[in-house]
């Protein structure tokens, strides 16, 4: 924690230019008071680079106001930062590019406080953190320390909560947007980690399938989640790829929420259950899954898709490969109105819905299944 002059700091925003110059606090992000939560890129702990939905920031803070110091890196969409402070939360419209400042809240009481600052989305953007910018006489102290409970999801633009905050279009087709209706905290990937009082890795991406060469993401050379699983950056339209050190994390439940972008450009699927391309799916996931397996020998696995319309065969599939894998710690869990929910994606209502479902689920299972 150094002292700062607000008008020399990195640059001229207009939080900085100031006629009366303030003393001000830089809070650096390797200090002890800030808890992160995501798969995060640490290899220099001064420039922490958060790619994937649901990564956060959590601190308690005095004064009467904070802001960031961060460096933005767009490869689509506009790009918006979650803020929640003391409970009330709120949205922050970042430039396209490069190292900027944003002004998380300011006119607060002169009393402790806490932040939650989170990404909103997934990796249509990156974004690599600064440091925190505090009064000069407040402090920053620890928030509650994170749960013992650790969840891992791997899905698509659903996990990732892309244009929950659509609550008007509840079962409709999604409605023109830019990034700004997306929200990772309402999707049902952080609704049932907060049921469950969890930790949250959500390693989610708007379009992506499980195979390369298929579904929506990284177009025209399109990803799968069989490249993107076992990395921290992925995107290499913004940063070339990095492998993640699994070591670093180990959820005591993973949840698989793929095949649902699967049907793109072809749906083999509906066409034939039995057709050559389904077969090497069902292969595919198989061996997916007992990678995640050779990942974590302990955890629990659910096999899902969303409620979100899609042909049943791709959980049929599912269903089948279940059933071949025969391990007791392998589930296959259907929604209520699995496949059949929506014609759009999940809005908030709805992920809220699955995330009660899903928990009540995993309840189910036992409290043992948290044990390390």
């Amino acid at each position: 924690m150094i002292r700062i002059m607000i008008k020399r700091a990195c640059g001229a925003s207009p939080f900085f230019e100031r006629k009366m110059e303030m003393q001000k606090k830089w809070i650096r992000p390797d200090h002890p008071a800030l808890q992160y939560m995501g798969r995060i890129d640490f290899e220099d702990p001064q420039k922490p680079v958060w790619v994937f939905p649901s990564t956060y920031v959590k601190v308690r803070f005095t004064g009467t106001g904070i802001s960031a110091l961060v460096t933005n890196m767009r490869g689509c969409w506009d790009n918006y930062l979650g803020v929640i402070v003391d409970g009330e939360e709120s949205k922050i419209l970042l430039k396209p590019e490069g190292r900027q400042e944003i002004l998380l809240a300011a006119g607060l009481e002169d009393r402790e406080h806490e932040l939650l600052l989170f990404k909103r989305m997934d990796s249509c953007h990156q974004l690599i953190l600064h440091g925190l910018i505090i009064d000069e006489n407040a402090d920053v102290f620890p928030p509650e320390p994170l749960p013992d409970r650790r969840i891992e999801v791997y899905g698509d633009s659903v996990s990732a909560g892309e244009v929950s905050e659509a609550v008007e279009y509840c079962g409709l087709a999604d409605p023109p947007h830019n990034g700004e209706f997306s929200n990772s905290y309402y999707s049902y990937a952080w609704y049932t980690a907060r049921m469950l009082n969890s930790q949250l890795h959500n390693i989610a991406q708007g379009g992506i399938a499980l195979l390369e060469g298929t579904g929506y993401f990284h177009a025209p050379d399109y990803l799968g989640m069989e490249y993107m699983y076992d990395k921290i950056q992925y995107n290499t339209q913004i940063a070339p790829e990095k492998p993640w050190d699994f070591s670093r994390y180990t959820p005591h439940v993973v949840i698989v929420a793929i095949g649902q972008n699967d049907n793109h450009p072809h749906d083999y699927m509906w066409d034939n259950y039995d057709h050559p391309k389904a077969k090497k799916w069902r292969a595919h996931y198989a061996a997916f899954i007992r990678q995640l397996r050779s990942r974590y020998p302990k955890a629990v696995i659910i096999l899902s898709t969303t409620i979100l319309n899609h042909w049943e065969n791709w959980d049929k599939s599912i269903h089948e490969v279940w059933q071949e894998l025969n391990d007791p710690n392998i589930h296959h869990f259907l929604y209520s109105n699995n496949g059949c929910g929506t014609h759009g994606h999940i809005r908030v209502p709805e992920a809220e819905q699955m995330g009660r479902e899903l928990s009540a689920f995993i309840e189910s299972l036992g409290p043992e299944i948290w044990e390390d």
